[in-house]
């Protein structure tokens, strides 16, 4: 292994204990809800700079198609409530935003799959009508506004709301909900706009000094301001994401052969934040499998297994939701299930005859899942990059040899879909995204004949020349798009260790070494 991919790993892992609410990118919807939520808070003129700062050419914010269409209701609507209240400067910047929605409202493209999309859209073109003149803006097909209208009566009633409405309790609720109270960290939802539409419209008071321990609201501005602060006004669309973060970069670095010296608290930690329900991804959040299978993953790689038996609360009968009551499914949700079975059983046999039925049930439904081009998708992640190379890594190494064809169809995919600089990318080359094409080819499945490891030669190249970026491409999905920047250098690491070690093995073949 090379040691500057070791040393950097190392460093990587001792970055998640120093940060250990997590690395992830701001967010233009998250920051736009703060600027009308929370005037009062530190940073605002810093977010308002942020919002101008991101604004596309067109007038829009955020990423090509369909995904343009939340952050751009949310900076808009944000920019307007920040001239009303006493900043016209950017009234030219808010009047460009509502010429891109009207124009892109008229032409509707399709709307990407992501978390309440169909909650935050007509909430947010509301709020925009609201501040007038002019025509409505018309709310997307599909996308009227009947479930925000359910979501908002059951609250009325008094009704404890689900956990996972709680993250996107900024436009659900007109006023704090009955029952609901933030996290000893003071998160709502694991959300800056959750935890500011909970404190109200009101600037709360100063807290004391030391702060109430029974006081809700002290805890949740500190939170708020905490987050404000360490990222220079702006926010991230969710935070914290501790166990979320530190599966993933553990399961990518071990997976790919890097070897890792995972803190005893950090593993230990890990361990106590699965339950009989499961983890959730952070402090706020409901318990989800696809976080609960990636940190069980994880701890098998690291040698302190646990029973996966919590993750069959999340079985349907035909596959795994990611949490309960989901509309729609997951790919990699049960790609990363068949990771956690798999590698259980590996290293605890006896647990085939309970296991081995289900590992067989689940590599069936994510093979009928693959597309005709050989590539998987997933309402999780923007690029289809990360859910063929999910689904590939978890047949090809638990799935058995009828399934090999499967990862030989995702491999030609990634082959025929490299770039010129030997990126890949579902709208330019990006490091992310060549990462996890690279590893496609080199460490799912059957050995790699030439064509996939020259091909992933050209991605290495292109990935020593892109890792050290300080930031990313947002790809992942929350309520818009964003980057866990940690797991995404994990993955760029374990791309660049996968590659090199092929390297190496070829030139002790040419060697006879």
């Amino acid at each position: 292994m090379s040691t500057d991919i070791a040393r950097r790993a190392a460093d990587l892992v001792t970055g998640l204990m120093a940060t250990p609410w997590g690395q992830v990118s701001p967010s233009v919807y998250e920051t736009g809800r703060l600027v009308t939520l929370a005037p009062w808070l530190v940073g605002h003129r810093e977010r308002i700079a942020f919002l101008l700062a991101e604004q596309g050419a067109d007038g829009s914010w955020g990423q090509p198609g369909g995904y343009r269409l939340v952050p751009t209701l949310s900076a808009t609507e944000a920019l307007m409530s920040a001239a009303r209240d006493g900043s016209p400067e950017v009234l030219p910047a808010a009047e460009a935003g509502l010429a891109a929605l009207r124009d892109m409202l008229a032409r509707p493209a399709e709307l990407p799959d992501t978390p309440a999309i169909d909650l935050i859209v007509p909430a947010l073109v509301a709020l925009i009508d609201a501040h007038g003149p002019g025509e409505p803006l018309p709310c997307p097909p599909g996308l009227d506004g009947a479930r925000l209208r359910r979501v908002r009566r059951l609250l009325e009633s008094g009704q404890r709301p689900p956990q996972k409405i709680l993250h996107v309790l900024e436009v659900v609720a007109a006023q704090r909900p009955d029952g609901v109270l933030p996290t000893p960290a003071g998160t709502v939802g694991a959300s800056p706009a959750a935890t500011a539409a909970w404190l109200g419209g009101s600037v709360p008071p100063d807290p004391p000094d030391p702060p109430d321990a029974a006081d809700s609201a002290v805890w949740a501005r500190r939170y708020l301001e905490a987050v404000a602060k360490r990222f220079g006004g702006p926010v991230p669309v969710g935070l914290p994401i501790t166990v979320f973060e530190r599966g993933w970069v553990l399961s990518w670095l071990a997976r790919a052969g890097i070897r890792v010296e995972a803190p005893p608290e950090m593993i230990a930690d890990l361990r106590a934040t699965i339950g009989p329900e499961g983890t959730p991804a952070g402090a706020g959040l409901p318990a989800d499998a696809d976080t609960t299978s990636v940190a069980l993953h994880a701890l098998a790689l690291l040698g302190a297994p646990c029973d996966p038996a919590p993750l069959l609360a999340f079985d349907t009968g035909t596959h795994y939701c990611t949490w309960q009551g989901e509309d729609g499914f997951s790919p990699t949700t049960n790609a990363h299930v068949l990771d956690a079975f798999g590698a259980y059983v590996r290293v605890r046999p006896a647990a085939v005859e309970r296991y081995g039925p289900v590992m067989a049930r689940v590599a069936r439904w994510l093979a009928e899942r693959q597309r005709p081009d050989g590539s998987w998708d997933d309402r999780w992640h923007a690029s289809p990059y990360y859910a063929t190379l999910g689904c590939a890594l978890a047949l090809g190494e638990f799935g058995g040899p009828e399934h090999a064809g499967a990862v030989l169809r995702a491999r030609e995919w990634v082959l025929a879909a490299q770039r010129e600089d030997g990126s890949w990318g579902r709208w330019t080359g990006t490091p992310e995204e060549t990462a996890y094409a690279v590893q496609t080819l080199l460490l799912s499945g059957p050995e790699p004949d030439e064509r996939c490891k020259r091909a992933a030669g050209r991605g290495h190249d292109y990935l020593l020349q892109s890792a050290d970026l300080p930031h990313f491409p947002p790809l992942w999905h929350d309520k818009d798009l964003y980057s866990p920047t940690a797991i995404v250098r994990a993955a760029i690491l374990a791309a660049l260790h996968v590659a090199e070690c092929h390297k190496q093995q070829k030139f002790n073949r040419i060697n006879g070494t």
